[in-house]
């Protein structure tokens, strides 16, 4: 079993945003360049706010690499909020408070909950760790994550496909083009992504915001990751887990997803036939290259729907913890839509858990062990049938 994980710590207006990499194995590559130019596609988006301006966001390695490669301890990154020079009053680790308190919490942002949880009267408090600033230090993990699946020939990529209820058209797009574009939306049908920027255009200009969704697709993932022995083994399961896990999601799908429960088996199951050299292929792929909680050597294909944005320039209605009245919601600077920087941070949590997954068949304390056992597994799985 691998010892992967990893943790991020630091708030949205702190110094930092620090994470910390266990279990990564020893002689990996790493190119930070790498790792900055996802954390410059998160920043990017048409619809994105005031902050982005201001950070460039870029990843220091403070431990676990030398020479460009893992030596087989943790690795630290750090990425530096270049915004705390206008906070470190109201953001002081020590010393008297400073500014006014946040009480004016927002609906559907996690101000409201917070406060009554931890029992602070700031919602402050709360918001600087909530929000989706955080989702940088998960994006410089899953850059060091990308550089191993790499290694190990398998890609993560992502698109947005609907925002504020305009959808792409599958006919029009390549899906072998997908990662290689410069799309400001991440979007690879140019007449939706112009119809994207109309409705981001018109929510921006009435105070309002936007959500949408975007998939993520793993290439050239093996055979057998994950697991249907236990119910906490199903890679199926640990994918939607971490999809969920970031902020404003609210809907995963894999596959066909939801449409399952519309249409008949004999229109969702991938049926099965034999090559000329009498191996398995599928004339279609409705099960996202998942079956039974393992990886079926299809193409992964996971899809996230995500909220907008619960910080409005005209507030919605909310309450005010501090006086107990009825006020209109605070306003943070924030975006009108952010959609294609989730479909970013969806690439570096799904590359997070196929690493996992990759560690826990393969093991090994050295790259050089592992690709040795997944060269080996691979050859066994496509000399059987």
């Amino acid at each position: 079993m691998s010892s992967f994980r990893f943790l991020t710590a630091g708030e949205s207006h702190g110094q930092c945003l620090t994470a910390i990499v266990e279990g990564l194995p020893a002689g990996l590559r790493i190119d930070i360049e790498e790792i900055n130019r996802d954390l410059a596609r998160r920043q990017q988006g048409y619809g994105r706010g005031g902050r982005m301006k201001i950070e460039t966001d870029r990843a220091q390695v403070v431990s676990g690499v030398r020479f460009g490669e893992t030596m087989g301890d943790p690795v630290t990154l750090q990425v530096v909020n270049r915004d705390w020079q206008n906070w470190t009053d109201r953001m002081s680790v020590f010393g008297p408070e400073f500014g006014d308190k946040v009480t004016a919490v927002r609906p559907g942002h996690a101000d409201l909950t917070g406060v009554l949880k931890y029992d602070r009267k700031d919602a402050r408090d709360i918001l600087e760790r909530a929000s989706a600033r955080e989702t940088a230090a998960r994006v410089a993990v899953g850059g060091l994550c990308k550089a191993f699946l790499q290694a190990c020939g398998i890609q993560v990529v992502s698109h947005v496909i609907k925002i504020g209820g305009v959808s792409v058209n599958e006919a029009n797009i390549d899906r072998s083009k997908i990662g290689s574009g410069t799309s400001e939306l991440n979007c690879y049908d140019p007449e939706a992504e112009a119809g994207m920027k109309q409705k981001i255009q018109a929510a921006m200009e009435a105070g309002d915001t936007l959500g949408g969704v975007f998939e993520v697709i793993v290439r050239g993932a093996p055979l057998g990751l994950g697991s249907h022995i236990q119910w906490d083994k199903r890679l199926d399961g640990k994918l939607a887990w971490a999809m969920m896990s970031i902020q404003a999601i609210k809907g995963v799908e894999i596959g066909a997803g939801f449409q399952c429960g519309e249409l008949p088996g004999s229109e969702i199951h991938d049926e099965m036939f034999l090559d000329k050299d009498k191996r398995v292929y599928r004339k279609t792929n409705r099960a996202g290259g998942l079956e039974g909680g393992m990886t079926n050597g299809e193409e992964i294909s996971i899809k996230a729907c995500m909220k907008p944005i619960p910080t409005l320039m005209k507030p919605l209605n909310s309450v005010d913890i501090g006086s107990k009245t009825e006020v209109s919601a605070c306003k943070e600077r924030s975006d009108c839509c952010a959609v294609s920087a989730a479909s970013v941070v969806g690439e570096a949590m799904t590359a997070i858990v196929i690493t996992e997954a990759m560690l826990n068949k393969f093991g090994g304390d050295a790259m050089v062990d592992l690709l040795s056992g997944l060269k080996s597994y691979k050859n066994r799985v496509q000399g059987s049938l």
